[in-house]
């Protein structure tokens, strides 16, 4: 992220942090007393080259790691190694640095440097080490606090996709044309065949009770979201009777298994709006659940053609795509084709885990 004049926030940070450190000690220096303006100019350059360079070297190490996504107990051990790595080459660096510049500025060699590494080791590797520490813990909070609220804005978004697809199969169900096509359906049912009737009655109310309620969860069993598919098109094929066919495959345990709610719901429906009622003489809907190497393969395919319209502006499908999305990122995929013979294929890959 960029700020005013084009200077990332990151370095702004860098800067500030590290000048602000040296210049403490500068000024500690002065008045201290025997305080030699070139040699304290000279200290505060290159202590914040040190401090910025090692610590940029840690933040690109992290980055092509990935260190900014693992989990706390994961990055914790990994940050410990990386404090102490660290303080071990600011020590030297820093020693090196208080060596060279009173060796040149003062143009005499009292000590060897073995002599003053050996004076001066503890107490830098100290400072670094307490340097260190509070750099990389501010760094990972910072990443962490902006993951946290990544996550959370992640997971509003979807409790808010989840409302709508709920909203959405509300309104399929409420839709007057559907409302009345199963009311219809039953008012014929009843002297016709009363035992169907009551069986269309229970299904409409179970739908109508799934629609309504109002703690519908992100996910889901398979094994519900499959029961209510079944429901809904087991109601369909009463009143379609024989234009209707109706398969439901499922080769794995359902109940092992999560899934987003009414997504395959969504694709029930719409291959019945799109496919089934635009045919005279109807034709089949074939929903079948398998695994696929490392995902459940979810396919429901329906006789009729592929609407380009409706499919890129449905909201049902667009609503269902986005819940993919902020489930599983790019884990899990959706794809709707039309077919040689006259179908459509809708598929959903999803992690088995």
């Amino acid at each position: 992220m960029k700020i005013g004049t084009g200077i990332s926030a990151y370095w702004k940070i860098q800067l500030t942090g590290w000048i602000t450190t040296s210049l403490y000690w500068g000024i500690s220096a002065f008045f201290s007393g025997n305080f030699i303006w070139k040699i304290g100019i000279a200290d505060v350059i290159m202590d914040v080259f040190v401090g910025i360079t090692l610590t940029h070297i840690y933040r690109n190490f992290a980055l092509k790691k990935g260190w900014n996504k693992v989990n706390l107990k994961t990055l914790v051990p990994k940050m410990a190694v990386s404090v102490l790595v660290l303080s071990l080459l600011y020590m030297f660096l820093i020693v090196s640095k208080l060596y060279l510049i009173r060796l040149f500025v003062l143009q005499s060699n009292p000590v060897s440097f073995i002599t003053f590494f050996k004076v001066t080791q503890v107490q830098l590797f100290i400072t670094g080490i307490r340097l260190m520490s509070i750099w990389i813990l501010a760094y990972h909070l910072y990443h962490y606090s902006r993951l946290e609220i990544q996550t959370v804005k992640e997971n509003a978004r979807l409790s808010v996709a989840v409302q709508e697809a709920q909203l959405n199969n509300l309104s399929a169900q409420l839709n007057p044309h559907f409302f009345f096509n199963s009311l219809n359906t039953i008012k014929f049912l009843i002297l016709e065949n009363p035992h169907s009737a009551r069986r269309a009655i229970d299904l409409l109310s179970d739908l109508l009770r799934n629609s309504l309620n109002g703690n519908i969860k992100t996910v889901v069993p398979l094994n519900d979201e499959i029961n209510l598919v079944r429901d809904y098109l087991e109601l369909e094929k009463i009143r379609f009777e024989e234009r209707l066919q109706i398969e439901i495959e499922t080769s794995i345990d359902l109940s092992k298994h999560l899934i987003l709610p009414l997504s395959i719901q969504s694709l029930a429906e719409n291959a019945i709006k799109h496919g089934i009622e635009k045919r005279k003489a109807g034709g089949f809907i074939s929903v079948k659940v398998d695994k696929e190497n490392n995902f459940i393969k979810i396919s429901v395919q329906n006789s009729g053609k592929l609407n380009k319209e409706s499919t890129d502006s449905g909201i049902g499908l667009h609503n269902l795509k986005e819940r993919l999305l902020l489930q599983y990122s790019e884990k899990a995929s959706f794809e709707i084709k039309e077919m040689e013979d006259e179908t459509v294929l809708a598929t959903i890959l999803i992690p088995s885990k």
